[in-house]
């Protein structure tokens, strides 16, 4: 790859920000560059309120190999995973609905990436693995956290302590793949995916992505009380009164997200 082509290519279409992983001659391993410039991505991302999707995907082929160890890096390694806590949280914390677009290897810290995003479309000829112990290392970019809620305590640790290398279609039935699509057909199912959930209601899906998120932790009694939050946030948009209209007039909704309250009736308060 020329020095100076970009280890991360952001591309804008109607609503959607796609981020590719562009180190395609290792696989698109992460380097500490791709790893700054990666969190630097999500946060100017969620920042914009212009983007109302996001899709993650690797260039050549490939999702990510992982962390990319071969990388000189003379970081303390307190430093190094840092780099790699921003990354996770930033994602975990990203407002709007994200999408892994995983064609070949998501490996490591590579497929953790993908099961950070809400949904995960993959090809059938997608492997994965958590590949940590095979290189004398432990679990990182959330895991730990991610694995045992998607597939169960016993499931995670095999696939963990194992470090096996499993297809697409066992992953879906895992739960860890959403969708499994033929390598001809994913560029377009993934473009019409994020363009259907660009056109959705923002902030309502905002607040449902937080409330799913947060919930799995949560008791009951936080869980209505947080959705009680939510469903105030999301009155207070022109997006609800429109969705009724919408329905009674038989017709496609055309969410905004704009700020309820005529401005007379606001307060500094």
């Amino acid at each position: 790859m020329p020095a100076d082509e970009p280890v991360l290519l952001a591309e804008d279409r109607d609503g959607v920000r796609t981020l590719t992983l562009n180190r395609p001659h290792r696989k698109n391993a992460i380097n500490p560059e791709l790893w700054i410039a990666l969190r630097d991505a999500l946060v100017a991302a969620a920042d914009d309120r212009h983007v109302r999707a996001l899709v993650i995907t690797g260039a050549g082929g490939a999702f990510c190999s992982g962390a990319d160890i071969s990388a000189p890096d003379d970081a303390h390694p307190v430093h190094k995973l840092r780099r790699l806590t921003d990354v996770a949280l930033a994602l975990h914390e990203f407002p709007m609905p994200t999408i892994a677009k995983v064609t070949g290897v998501a490996v490591g810290a590579g497929w953790n990436l993908a099961l950070g995003c809400d949904l995960v479309v993959a090809t059938p000829e997608s492997t994965f693995s958590q590949i940590f112990s095979k290189r004398g290392l432990s679990l990182d970019l959330g895991g730990s956290w991610l694995l045992p809620k998607l597939v169960g305590l016993q499931q995670a640790k095999r696939l963990t302590l194992l470090a096996e290398i499993i297809d697409a279609e066992e992953a879906q039935a895992l739960n860890l793949v959403t969708w499994v699509v033929s390598e001809q057909e994913i560029d377009e199912f993934v473009t019409e995916l994020g363009e259907r959930l660009a056109s959705g209601p923002a902030i309502a899906l905002a607040q449902s992505k937080a409330l799913l998120n947060e919930g799995a932790d949560r008791t009951l009694r936080d869980a209505v009380a947080n959705e009680a939050r939510a469903q105030i946030a999301n009155f207070a948009t022109v997006d609800a009164a429109e969705a009724y209209a919408a329905f009674a007039e038989k017709r496609e909704p055309s969410f905004t997200g704009r700020w309820a309250v005529p401005r007379s009736e606001q307060t500094d308060a």
